[in-house]
Parts: C-alpha cells; sequence; structure tokens
C-alpha cells in the first residue's frame, strides 16, 4: 500500500537545495526570478529608448510620470521625490512580482516528494517571495535603514543622533535655564521622546514586513482552501480580488517608504526653526530711544 503524500502550507520557506552553509528556499528562488524579470525588462526598455516613443515606452514613461506625482504629494519637493523615486519604483515592481508570481500557473504545484518525518512530503518548487517572513523582513529593513541614511546624508550624523539621543537638547539647559525654568522639565521629556523613536523605527520594520506578509499568505493560503473545496468556478473572483490586493499592498509599501524618507530629511526643520525662536529671544533687537 503507497503512503499518503501530503501538501502542507507553512509559514516558513522550504529549503531546495544548498551551496555549502547557504541554503536556497523556494521563496528565494522566486525572488531571484523577480529581480531577473525586472532586470530583463530593464534592458528591454533601454534597448528600445526612442525620440518617438514606441508602446512600450510610452507605458514606462506614463508610470514614471504619475508615480513622480503620487511622490510629489508626499514630499511637496519635486528634488526630493526625484532622489527617492528610484528606490521606492524598485520596491514596488520587486512587491508587486513576487505578489503576483504566486498565483501563474504551476507556481505551488510544480515540486518533487521529500521524506519528512517518515512520510512522503510535497515541496513546491516555487513560493511567492512575499509570502515568506524573512523577504518581507527584508524589504522593511532596507526601507527604514535606508530612510535613516538619506536622511544622515540631507542633514548630517549629528542631526540624525540628536533625534534619537538628544544629548543637544541637555546641554542647553544650563544656557536656558535662567530664561526659560521649564526647561529642567521640557528637556528630559524631549530626551526621552527620543528614546522612543528608535523603538519606533522597529515597529516600522515589524509593521511593514507583517502587513506585506500576513495579506500575501493568507490570500495564497485563501485560494489553495477555494481550489481544493470548488476546483473550477468559484476561485476565479477570488484570484482577481488578490491580484487587486497584490496591487494595494505594493503601492502602500512603495509610499510607506517615500514618507520614510521624507520624514528622515525634513524632521528636524521644525526643531531647527524652534532653536533659531528661541535664538531670537535671546538676543531680542534693541528698542530706539
Amino acid at each position: 500500500m503507497s503512503a499518503s503524500i501530503a501538501h502542507e502550507t507553512t509559514l516558513f520557506a522550504e529549503p531546495i537545495f544548498s551551496v555549502g552553509a547557504f541554503s536556497v528556499t523556494n521563496s528565494l528562488l522566486t525572488s531571484w526570478i523577480a529581480v531577473l524579470i525586472i532586470i530583463i525588462f530593464s534592458i528591454a526598455l533601454r534597448k528600445k529608448l526612442r525620440l518617438i516613443p514606441g508602446f512600450l515606452q510610452n507605458i514606462a514613461e506614463m508610470v514614471v510620470e504619475q508615480g513622480l506625482a503620487l511622490a510629489d504629494l508626499v514630499t511637496n519637493d519635486r528634488k526630493i521625490s526625484l532622489k527617492i523615486f528610484p528606490i521606492a519604483i524598485t520596491i514596488f515592481f520587486f512587491v508587486l512580482i513576487n505578489n503576483w508570481i504566486g498565483f501563474f500557473p504551476g507556481v505551488g504545484s510544480i515540486g518533487f516528494i521529500q521524506q519528512h518525518g517518515g512520510h512522503d512530503v510535497f515541496l513546491p518548487l516555487l513560493r511567492g517571495g512575499t509570502a515568506d517572513i524573512n523577504t518581507t523582513l527584508a524589504l522593511s529593513l532596507v526601507a527604514v535603514v535606508g530612510a535613516n541614511i538619506f536622511g544622515i546624508i540631507a542633514l548630517g550624523v549629528w542631526n540624525v543622533f540628536n533625534k534619537y539621543i538628544n544629548l543637544q537638547i541637555l546641554a542647553s539647559i544650563p544656557r536656558k535655564i535662567m530664561k526659560d525654568p521649564m526647561i529642567v522639565v521640557t528637556a528630559p521629556i524631549n530626551f526621552f521622546v527620543g528614546i522612543f523613536e528608535i523603538i519606533g523605527e522597529f515597529a516600522k520594520i515589524a509593521s511593514l514586513s507583517f502587513r506585506l506578509f500576513g495579506n500575501i499568505f493568507a490570500g495564497e493560503v485563501l485560494l489553495m482552501s477555494m481550489s481544493m473545496l470548488v476546483p473550477y468556478i468559484v476561485p476565479i473572483p477570488f484570484l482577481f480580488l488578490e491580484i487587486f490586493v497584490g496591487v494595494i499592498q505594493a503601492l502602500i509599501f512603495s509610499l510607506l517608504t517615500i514618507v520614510y524618507f521624507t520624514i528622515a530629511a525634513t524632521s528636524h526643520g521644525h526643531e531647527e526653526e524652534h532653536e533659531s525662536h528661541h535664538e531670537e529671544k535671546e538676543d531680542p533687537v534693541p528698542a530706539h530711544s
């Protein structure tokens, strides 16, 4: 009697092969395919650039113009948008392709049999990259850490450091205590607010990664469950719904990346204005006699 073959949906990505100590999972393999698709499309578009644009160039130009217009709504500055947009659009297409690739015919159903725990288990060769928490966590780290690096480039190391560990506000207490006694209370509060900003950065990483992972993984489980219950007609509306969700999730992730980069580059503007206002108070213009 032949043993039954289990086909389990797991939270973790399954390893397909190893290169030395490095294990290649099915979600990592899918992510590489997504990167390859982006590279091939970029090279094809570059070779077809003309003064009179063709169909592919028209579509690309429309996407870039609409994307930049959307970025401008967040940054309110085309110069900042032009700096952030290449990263945001790359993340958008990488996430979108990974979201959609899990719905292609054969993805999830082509694989091999492996012995596990005394019984045969089917391992799919490909799995949507964003249905793996490791992929979404890596993307979130790129967005949040990249935003802080962008802030350092825009504002300098000292300003970004003081955003989190505000030594400047503590150092200003002896200088301002005579004119503003309340600084003894407000300065320590502002210092600890900076400490909470560090916690906020970790919260951004968790929020970005789990939101994307949860939506895409849940969609794949839903489609698989519906396909097992009613294989033909019923899953089709859910498939179109998940395609739409894939676009929305990619758009949200890229827009939040733009938001984080913009905040990192401009978050100290109000503080600098506040400091200059205090300087004006300390050195008032003498009244005319």
